[in-house]
Protein backbone atom coordinates (compact mmCIF):
# COMPACT_ATOMS: atom_id res chain seq x y z
CA UNK A 1 0.00 0.00 0.00
CA UNK A 2 1.29 3.57 -0.63
CA UNK A 3 3.13 5.40 2.07
CA UNK A 4 1.79 9.57 2.30
CA UNK A 5 3.69 11.57 4.72
CA UNK A 6 1.20 13.70 6.54
CA UNK A 7 2.01 17.10 8.02
CA UNK A 8 -0.47 18.48 10.97
CA UNK A 9 -1.07 21.86 12.52
CA UNK A 10 -3.16 23.60 14.99
CA UNK A 11 -3.23 26.96 16.87
CA UNK A 12 -6.60 27.42 18.15
CA UNK A 13 -6.83 26.26 21.62
CA UNK A 14 -6.49 23.52 22.72
CA UNK A 15 -3.91 22.60 19.69
CA UNK A 16 -2.80 19.46 20.92
CA UNK A 17 -6.39 17.84 21.42
CA UNK A 18 -7.02 19.34 17.53
CA UNK A 19 -4.06 17.58 16.61
CA UNK A 20 -4.48 14.42 18.13
CA UNK A 21 -8.68 14.37 17.28
CA UNK A 22 -7.19 14.46 13.41
CA UNK A 23 -4.97 11.81 14.25
CA UNK A 24 -7.77 9.66 14.92
CA UNK A 25 -9.77 11.04 12.20
CA UNK A 26 -6.78 9.93 9.71
CA UNK A 27 -7.75 5.86 10.18
CA UNK A 28 -10.64 7.38 7.55
CA UNK A 29 -8.13 7.89 4.96
CA UNK A 30 -5.75 4.66 5.93
CA UNK A 31 -3.56 3.12 8.45
CA UNK A 32 -1.65 5.38 10.78
CA UNK A 33 2.06 3.62 10.88
CA UNK A 34 4.35 6.17 13.19
CA UNK A 35 3.74 9.91 14.34
CA UNK A 36 6.63 12.30 14.69
CA UNK A 37 7.03 14.41 18.33
CA UNK A 38 5.03 17.24 18.66
CA UNK A 39 6.63 20.91 18.31
CA UNK A 40 5.77 24.00 19.27
CA UNK A 41 6.66 27.27 16.42
CA UNK A 42 6.69 30.69 15.71
CA UNK A 43 3.70 31.09 12.81
CA UNK A 44 4.90 32.37 10.03
CA UNK A 45 3.69 35.22 7.51
CA UNK A 46 0.72 36.61 9.91
CA UNK A 47 2.66 37.30 13.19
CA UNK A 48 -0.58 38.38 15.48
CA UNK A 49 -1.39 34.22 16.55
CA UNK A 50 -0.76 31.85 18.71
CA UNK A 51 2.09 29.54 18.75
CA UNK A 52 1.11 26.60 16.99
CA UNK A 53 1.95 22.88 17.80
CA UNK A 54 2.85 21.02 14.85
CA UNK A 55 3.36 17.50 13.67
CA UNK A 56 4.40 14.87 11.10
CA UNK A 57 3.10 11.05 10.89
CA UNK A 58 3.30 8.57 8.04
CA UNK A 59 -0.38 7.00 6.52
CA UNK A 60 -0.45 3.64 4.39
CA UNK A 61 -3.31 4.68 2.70
CA UNK A 62 -4.89 2.94 -0.41
CA UNK A 63 -5.96 6.83 -1.59
CA UNK A 64 -4.16 7.80 -4.96
CA UNK A 65 -2.64 11.27 -4.07
CA UNK A 66 -5.91 14.19 -5.30
CA UNK A 67 -8.45 11.54 -3.25
CA UNK A 68 -6.21 11.72 -0.64
CA UNK A 69 -5.94 15.56 -0.52
CA UNK A 70 -9.96 15.61 -0.97
CA UNK A 71 -9.91 13.63 1.63
CA UNK A 72 -7.91 15.80 4.09
CA UNK A 73 -9.73 18.71 3.13
CA UNK A 74 -12.60 17.21 4.32
CA UNK A 75 -11.60 16.19 7.40
CA UNK A 76 -10.00 19.46 8.18
CA UNK A 77 -13.94 21.03 7.51
CA UNK A 78 -14.93 18.03 10.16
CA UNK A 79 -12.59 19.16 12.57
CA UNK A 80 -13.57 22.40 12.48
CA UNK A 81 -11.64 24.37 10.27
CA UNK A 82 -13.21 27.77 8.49
CA UNK A 83 -12.06 29.69 5.83
CA UNK A 84 -9.81 31.99 6.69
CA UNK A 85 -7.10 33.96 5.28
CA UNK A 86 -3.57 33.18 3.90
CA UNK A 87 -1.43 31.73 7.20
CA UNK A 88 -4.26 32.83 9.47
CA UNK A 89 -5.19 30.55 12.35
CA UNK A 90 -6.75 27.11 12.14
CA UNK A 91 -8.40 24.16 14.36
CA UNK A 92 -6.18 22.28 11.65
CA UNK A 93 -4.15 21.99 8.73
CA UNK A 94 -3.72 18.42 6.96
CA UNK A 95 -0.95 18.75 4.18
CA UNK A 96 0.71 15.96 2.12
CA UNK A 97 4.74 16.49 2.11
CA UNK A 98 5.48 12.70 0.14
CA UNK A 99 3.60 10.57 -1.33
CA UNK A 100 6.26 7.31 -1.59
CA UNK A 101 8.77 8.77 -4.09
CA UNK A 102 6.45 10.36 -6.43
CA UNK A 103 7.16 13.52 -8.30
CA UNK A 104 3.75 15.10 -9.46
CA UNK A 105 1.93 18.53 -10.32
CA UNK A 106 -2.22 18.08 -10.29
CA UNK A 107 -4.37 20.40 -11.23
CA UNK A 108 -8.14 19.44 -10.13
CA UNK A 109 -11.32 22.60 -9.85
CA UNK A 110 -11.15 22.85 -6.42
CA UNK A 111 -7.36 22.17 -5.53
CA UNK A 112 -3.52 22.20 -6.80
CA UNK A 113 -1.24 19.36 -5.87
CA UNK A 114 2.46 19.59 -5.79
CA UNK A 115 4.43 16.41 -4.73
CA UNK A 116 7.06 16.63 -3.14
CA UNK A 117 5.04 19.80 -0.95
CA UNK A 118 7.22 22.33 -2.25
CA UNK A 119 7.92 24.53 0.57
CA UNK A 120 8.93 21.72 2.92
CA UNK A 121 12.61 22.25 2.90
CA UNK A 122 12.08 25.91 3.98
CA UNK A 123 9.91 25.10 6.74
CA UNK A 124 11.73 24.20 10.26
CA UNK A 125 8.61 23.49 11.64
CA UNK A 126 8.19 20.54 8.87
CA UNK A 127 11.78 19.50 8.86
CA UNK A 128 11.91 19.04 12.82
CA UNK A 129 9.48 16.60 13.28
CA UNK A 130 10.05 15.00 9.79
CA UNK A 131 13.93 14.46 10.98
CA UNK A 132 12.75 12.11 14.23
CA UNK A 133 10.75 10.69 12.02
CA UNK A 134 12.49 10.08 8.89
CA UNK A 135 15.85 11.51 8.98
CA UNK A 136 17.89 9.17 6.02
CA UNK A 137 14.46 9.50 3.41
CA UNK A 138 15.62 10.99 0.29
CA UNK A 139 13.77 14.10 -0.85
CA UNK A 140 12.58 12.81 -4.30
CA UNK A 141 12.87 16.40 -6.12
CA UNK A 142 16.07 17.77 -4.20
CA UNK A 143 18.06 14.52 -3.62
CA UNK A 144 19.40 15.11 -0.20
CA UNK A 145 18.15 13.30 3.17
CA UNK A 146 15.77 15.03 5.38
CA UNK A 147 18.62 15.14 8.01
CA UNK A 148 21.14 17.45 5.53
CA UNK A 149 17.64 19.46 4.52
CA UNK A 150 17.30 20.46 8.10
CA UNK A 151 20.70 21.19 8.82
CA UNK A 152 20.97 23.03 5.91
CA UNK A 153 17.83 25.08 6.97
CA UNK A 154 18.96 25.51 10.41
CA UNK A 155 22.37 27.14 8.81
CA UNK A 156 20.89 29.54 6.77
CA UNK A 157 18.40 30.39 9.63
CA UNK A 158 20.68 30.66 12.92
CA UNK A 159 19.47 28.88 15.88
CA UNK A 160 16.02 27.08 15.24
CA UNK A 161 12.77 28.65 16.84
CA UNK A 162 10.75 25.50 17.22
CA UNK A 163 10.91 23.71 20.47
CA UNK A 164 9.95 19.89 21.26
CA UNK A 165 6.25 19.77 23.08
Amino acid sequence: MPRAVIALGSNIAPAKEHIDRAIKALSAAGTVKEVAPYIISKPEGYSHQEDFINTVLILSTPFQPMPLLKKLKALEKELGRKPSFTNGPRVIDLDILFYDDLVLFEDDPQYHLFLPHPRLHEREFVLKPLSYLLPDYVHPKLGKPVYRLYRELMKKKGAPTCRIL
